[in-house]
């Protein structure tokens, strides 16, 4: 294995999780207050689905090399 494709795994497990997180905050209905401000729900929609496209095709990349 060389070292890009090591990064290439790394990132991808790293926006995996991200994506697990944002999945988590859905399901609790969790809400998340930055000073006096309600982060809305739909913001973790996106990022949940940017996150999950990001891993699964940094991972396809790095399978790839």
């Amino acid at each position: 294995m060389n070292s890009q494709e090591t990064g290439l795994r790394v990132a991808s497990i790293i926006f995996g999780i991200f994506a697990i997180g944002h999945l988590v905050r859905l399901i609790k209905q969790a809400q998340v207050t930055v000073g006096t401000l309600t982060i809305p729900m739909g913001v973790s929609w996106v990022a949940l689905i940017v996150a999950a496209i990001l891993c699964i095709w940094l991972w396809r990349l790095a399978s790839s090399k």
